[in-house]
C-alpha cells in the first residue's frame, strides 16, 4: 500500500512544536511509512533548526500534497508564512503563536476535508495564546468539531493497544459527577461503538468504569452506578451492544490492557488520564473519533518552559504519526 499523506500542523510557534516536528520528520521510521506534510512557517523551521541537537532539514515548500518530495531529510512545507520574527516571542504565551497555531489547523484540516491527506496529526497549542489571539475555541477537540460539523467530537486514548473513551472532558469533578447518566451513557457507549467500526475494530465488548471506588457497593456509597451506570448497561445489551459495567476503576484498565475489552468508556476526564499516561506518558496517544477524518495528537502541552532548548522529546509525535498511519485505511477511498 502506498504511504499515506499526513498533515501536521506546527503548533504553537512558541512552544516545543517546532523542535518536535523536525525531530519527528528526521526519524527514518516516520518517513518509512509516511509522506508526511508540514503546515506551518517556514521561518519558525528554519530558528528551530539552531536550537541545540535539532536536526537540520531540507525544507521544500510546496501548495499540495502531491508536490511533496518525501525521501529522507526532506521536510515538506505547506507555508503559510504568519510569524513575524521580529516580534517572535519564544517560550511565552503570545497572542501572534496562538492565532497562528490556529490557521495551521484550520488549513490542516481543510486538507483532511477535501480528501488530500488521510490524517491529520495534531502538535500542542496553548489555550492561553489562544485566547490573545482572539481565537475562540478552547483547543483541538472543539476546532475539528467545528470544522468538520462534527457536533460532539469523541475523545479517544490508545495506549499499547488499550482503549479508553471519555464520558466528559474539561469540566469540574463535580459536574462531571452530575454528567453521568443513563441516557449520556447509553448515547456515548453507541457513538463509541461506531467509531471503533470505523476504526476497524469490530470485535470484543466495551467495558465502563465505575465512578465510586468498587462502583459504589451497590449504593452503600455513591447511588450513581445503581441509579445510572446499571440500567444504561442493561438496556444497551437489550439493543444488542457488547457492553458491561461498571466495573471497578482500579481493575478495568488493568484488564483492558491485557485484553479482557476491547475498550473503556472512563467516566471523567482524570479517571481515563491517570490510568494512561502511568502506563506511558509518552506513548498515549490522543484520537478525536467520531467525526468524517481521522485526528490522532500528541497529549502533552506546549512546555513553553523548555521551548528553544532541544530538550523536548519527539516520542509522542512519532507515536501519533504511527497510529495515524494504521488507521488511516478506514478514512481512504
Amino acid at each position: 500500500m502506498e504511504r499515506p499523506f499526513i498533515a501536521i500542523p506546527l503548533g504553537d510557534p512558541a512552544g516545543i512544536g517546532p523542535e518536535i516536528v523536525l525531530k519527528t520528520l528526521a526519524d527514518p521510521e516516520v518517513t518509512a511509512i509516511s509522506r508526511c506534510v508540514v503546515v506551518g512557517d517556514a521561518k519558525v523551521l528554519k530558528n528551530a533548526m539552531t536550537f541545540p541537537g535539532i536536526p537540520t532539514l531540507e525544507i521544500k515548500v510546496i501548495h499540495e500534497p502531491e508536490e511533496g518530495d518525501y525521501s529522507q531529510g526532506v521536510l515538506n512545507l505547506i507555508d503559510l508564512c504568519n510569524v513575524d520574527m521580529a516580534k517572535f516571542p519564544i517560550g511565552q504565551v503570545d497572542g501572534m503563536c496562538g492565532k497562528a497555531a490556529y490557521e495551521y489547523i484550520a488549513k490542516s484540516i481543510e486538507l483532511a476535508n477535501a480528501h488530500k491527506v488521510a490524517a491529520v496529526s495534531t502538535t500542542p497549542v496553548n489555550k492561553e495564546s489562544f485566547k490573545a489571539g482572539g481565537v475562540n475555541f478552547i483547543g483541538h477537540t472543539e476546532i475539528f468539531g467545528a470544522l468538520t460539523g462534527t457536533a460532539d467530537p469523541l475523545t479517544l486514548f490508545e495506549v499499547h493497544g488499550m482503549r479508553v473513551f471519555f464520558l466528559s472532558r474539561h469540566v469540574s469533578l463535580r459536574k462531571a459527577c452530575d454528567m453521568v447518566t443513563k441516557e449520556r451513557i447509553k448515547d456515548y457507549v453507541r457513538r463509541c461503538t461506531d467509531a471503533l467500526r470505523v476504526l476497524g475494530i469490530t470485535e470484543g465488548t466495551m467495558a465502563i468504569a465505575g465512578l465510586n471506588p468498587h462502583s459504589g457497593e451497590h449504593g452503600l456509597f455513591g447511588d450513581e452506578e445503581v441509579r445510572e451506570v446499571i440500567p444504561a448497561v442493561e438496556e444497551l445489551q437489550k439493543e444488542g451492544y457488547k457492553v458491561v459495567g461498571p466495573i471497578g476503576a482500579d481493575s478495568v484498565f488493568h484488564q483492558a490492557l491485557h485484553g479482557r475489552y476491547n475498550s473503556v468508556l472512563s467516566l471523567y476526564h482524570d479517571q481515563g488520564h491517570i490510568a494512561t499516561k502511568t502506563l506511558d506518558f509518552e506513548r498515549t496517544i490522543s484520537i478525536t473519533a467520531g467525526m468524517p477524518i481521522l485526528r490522532t495528537s500528541v497529549d502533552h502541552g506546549t512546555a513553553l518552559d523548555i521551548a528553544g532548548t532541544g530538550k523536548a522529546s519527539a516520542v509522542s509525535l512519532i507515536e501519533a504519526v504511527r497510529l495515524a498511519v494504521k488507521y488511516a485505511p478506514n478514512f481512504m477511498g
